[in-house]
């Protein structure tokens, strides 16, 4: 069995990782187990380098091979907005729920055609000798006029997937995991994780 370490404190993220890398007899360690790690600002101007910022300083502290994602939400009418800002759109230490206001407010009058948006999710993988992967997903739809849904977390509320109609908050766990923006970095993820173990034990 594989342990590799998530680079997260979100119990959200936690969860899906764990659900959908299950099949592969991989064990996604919570950074909760290293007492003392470090808190990494994510200061890098993309998903991809707040990612790999992430994974290259947890990799260095717990000698693991590490993963870290950075996920956000981009929407087209916002030229992108929130992005790298998702969680904390409304100012630091804001809440789902002040975000979401916050959308609504910013597309407030906007009509549906113009609503168009995507989850991205961006994984880094590393491992304490060097070696590193960055993987994406994205997921399309629109944003909603109104909270719609109970589940999920983060924007999910407002997140029409453009298949389905639903918002992911619409949705079980397993309905969103199988087309998550995160979902489908994770596919992408397993996709390189063969060569990556290999790599690794001839290290």
């Amino acid at each position: 069995m594989m342990e590799i370490v998530l680079a997260t404190n979100n119990r959200h993220k936690l969860r899906e990782f764990q659900e959908i890398l299950a099949d592969r007899g991989i064990t996604v360690v919570p950074l909760s187990n290293f007492p003392g790690y470090p808190q990494v600002e994510e200061d890098g101007r993309t998903f991809d380098e707040n990612a790999l910022k992430k994974a290259r300083e947890i990799a260095a502290y717990t000698g693991r091979v590490t993963m870290a994602d950075d996920s956000g939400l981009e929407v087209d009418f916002l030229d992108g907005a929130p992005g790298i800002f998702s969680a904390r759109y409304a100012g630091e230490g804001s809440t789902d729920a002040v975000n979401n206001q916050k959308l609504l407010r910013e597309l407030a009058g906007v009509d549906e055609e113009s609503r168009g948006a995507r989850f991205r999710c961006v994984i880094a993988l590393v491992a304490p000798a060097g070696q590193e992967r960055v993987v994406e997903g994205i997921c399309r739809g629109r944003i909603a006029g109104e909270l719609r849904g109970d589940s999920g977390f983060g924007y999910d509320p407002l997140f029409i997937d453009e298949h389905s109609g639903r918002t992911f908050a619409e949705m079980d766990a397993g309905q969103k995991n199988a087309i998550s923006h995160r979902y489908r970095a994770i596919q992408a993820l397993k996709a390189v994780l063969p060569d990556f173990l290999r790599a690794e034990e001839r290290v």
